[in-house]
């Protein structure tokens, strides 16, 4: 006997709208708990669909433990291989893998792929500012190597001549911790941002080139791609008024038909997702962040995501992304069913 299972959380929109679209397909897709997945981990074949787990805490200083405690969770799935019949959607070693953006971003430049470009590792300002000086910059991107959803991302400016500065970011100091808002404030004192900066440089951060991203009605924006089982699925644009795009910071989704891409530009987003999925084989579902530099419309890889497959845009329209993985689910669970009729089919014709 074989199952369909989805390893999340209760109640999210998650795990709701999975079920909606295995309703809808006709799919029966089992729900495992996050909390109790080991105990009752059904004994059979499984396609396993994993969902990130949820965390409390908004503390950015904690964030590099939550993620190791979640690798280590997908090291014991790992396992699960090794005991019995499980395929994943997303094999838990490509899962982690993703979860690392400097890895990741390794990984993509050596296999030839246009990504942003990383200027290094700053663990404090002296750092910081000694890696802008080296590359004659005076805007980059500051990103902690583990953590989704723009937690602890900022984008920092500076003017050398005038000591001025600005600081884009949903960290913010609370009684000396430094948290994640989930939304968006500019910081222009400079000593406020000398220690905002300063704390989040401890959190093991990469330095990345702030590019003009290219605009549509004078807001910026780049594009999230979701490929999935070797196709590009779903395809949004996210246009903001600042340098940071995330849709749940309240910015604009926009259907990329209304960019007017050239078929050209289309075609070259398609084969830069291709490529980037062709590194990670265990990868069948994934969102892809990826930035148009302005003018040349160049296309350039910010991150991958192995759990980037949630998009309120799809799923309070047609819900297309979920209903893929539940069809893809639906072959799986039908094989033994079309071998078992094509050998009958055989027998019968002989």
């Amino acid at each position: 006997m074989r199952q369909a299972v989805l390893l999340g959380n209760p109640g999210t929109k998650r795990t709701v709208f999975m079920e909606r679209a295995a309703e809808k397909t006709g799919v029966r897709v089992a729900f495992l708990d996050w909390k109790s997945w080991e105990e009752q981990m059904p004994d059979t074949e499984v396609f396993l669909k994993i969902d990130p787990p949820l965390w409390d805490s908004s503390s950015l200083e904690e964030l590099g433990s939550l993620v190791e405690e979640y690798k280590e969770k997908l090291t014991r799935l790992s396992y699960l291989e090794k005991k019995r019949s499980v395929v994943f959607l997303n094999h838990p070693s490509a899962i982690e893998a993703l979860l690392d953006k400097r890895g990741c971003k390794d990984t993509l430049r050596r296999a030839g792929i246009p990504v942003t470009e990383s200027l290094g590792s700053a663990g404090d300002m002296e750092q910081l500012t000694e890696i802008m000086d080296v590359c004659r910059m005076n805007q980059v991107f500051i990103k902690p190597v583990n953590g989704s959803g723009a937690a602890g991302v900022a984008a920092f400016r500076r003017q050398p001549k005038t000591g001025k500065m600005a600081l884009y970011t949903c960290a913010a100091d609370k009684d000396g911790r430094l948290i994640n808002t989930r939304r968006l404030r500019r910081f222009s004192e400079q000593r406020e941002i000398r220690y905002l900066l300063e704390k989040l440089l401890k959190l093991d951060c990469i330095v990345e080139r702030w590019y003009a991203k290219e605009t549509y009605q004078n807001m910026s924006y780049d594009l999230r791609a979701v490929m999935q089982d070797g196709k590009l699925d779903y395809l949004l644009a996210r246009l903001s008024d600042g340098p940071v795009t995330n849709l749940h910071l309240n910015n604009h989704p926009l259907a990329p038909e209304e960019l007017k891409l050239s078929v050209s530009v289309r075609e070259k987003v398609k084969a830069l997702c291709r490529k980037a999925m062709a590194c990670y084989p265990g990868l069948q579902s994934a969102g892809i962040d990826i930035l148009l530099e302005k003018d040349s419309r160049r296309p350039r890889i910010i991150e991958m995501n192995a759990q980037g497959d949630l998009i309120y845009r799809d799923i309070y329209n047609k819900n297309i992304i979920y209903c893929h993985q539940t069809e893809m689910m639906g072959r799986w669970l039908s094989e033994p069913l079309m071998a078992g009729r094509a050998e009958l089919e055989k027998i019968e014709y002989e």
